[in-house]
């Protein structure tokens, strides 16, 4: 009777513990959300519409609370960034009690080569191929009239681009974890590299916008970073399950 009444007093810990994480979390979400709507949503909404101004073209907005939500929208992106280094660390207080101490050194290894994956393909797809795609469609649209996108088809348009770039870009960590867990190892990613850069040609078109030069900007580096993830697998592999697979 003692055990169950022990073990029912850690199970509503455990719950209220994650509701602190949850509600800090939260919390921090929306004080950031407040003061960059407050205060840097302008030089943020500049940061964003510069690939079209730099061309001399205006966004308008045809309906009267676009605007707003749109400034809305881009603010909660970006209170989500700012907020989470709190987020992590809110879970790593929730979980570290049940780590080891390699583990522990592995969690943060994960989350900071994730984040840099993150921003990195972020990146790479705004000053790199998001800007590449409005050259080419500006310059392949003109003589046939004047574009004036509106203001949230180009938001919802600029992250079409930029989050899959950015997810796509964490394949080494997720293949790392993948073969941590058994569930991949070298030599079965390596003889189903034809099917797997066919799995990925399939899922540029997904992600992208229907257009082939961002579908094959997003193909090269995912394959790039596969190679390289094989490498990382080969080494992190445990040796019982590269002999197992041999």
């Amino acid at each position: 009777m003692a055990e169950k009444q022990e073990k029912k007093q850690a199970l509503v810990e455990h719950l209220l513990a994650l509701r602190n994480v949850l509600l800090i979390s939260v919390g921090a979400v929306v004080v950031a959300f407040v003061v960059i709507f407050c205060c840097a949503i302008d030089p943020l909404m500049a940061f964003i519409e510069r690939p079209l101004v730099q061309r001399g073209i205006s966004i308008i907005f045809t309906e009267l609370s676009e605007g707003v939500m749109a400034k809305m929208k881009i603010s909660l992106i970006a209170a989500v960034v700012v907020a989470c280094p709190i987020i992590v660390w809110q879970v790593w207080r929730f979980v570290s009690p049940a780590l080891y101490a390699h583990e522990k050194r592995t969690f943060w290894a994960v989350v900071l080569i994730s984040a840099l994956l993150f921003v990195t393909g972020a990146a790479f797809c705004y000053f790199a191929v998001y800007m590449l795609t409005v050259e080419f469609f500006i310059s392949m649209g003109e003589g046939f009239g004047q574009m004036t996108p509106t203001l949230s088809s180009y938001i919802d348009n600029l992250f079409g681009f930029v989050v899959p770039f950015g997810l796509a870009f964490e394949l080494p960590v997720a293949l790392y974890i993948t073969t941590k867990l058994g569930m991949t190892n070298y030599r079965m990613l390596a003889s189903k590299r034809k099917f797997i850069i066919l799995a990925v040609a399939i899922i540029a078109a997904i992600l992208t916008p229907p257009d082939v030069v961002s579908q094959v900007m997003l193909i090269i580096p995912i394959l790039l970073l596969f190679e390289i993830s094989l490498i990382v697998v080969r080494i992190v592999q445990p040796k019982k399950n590269e002999e197992e697979a041999a």
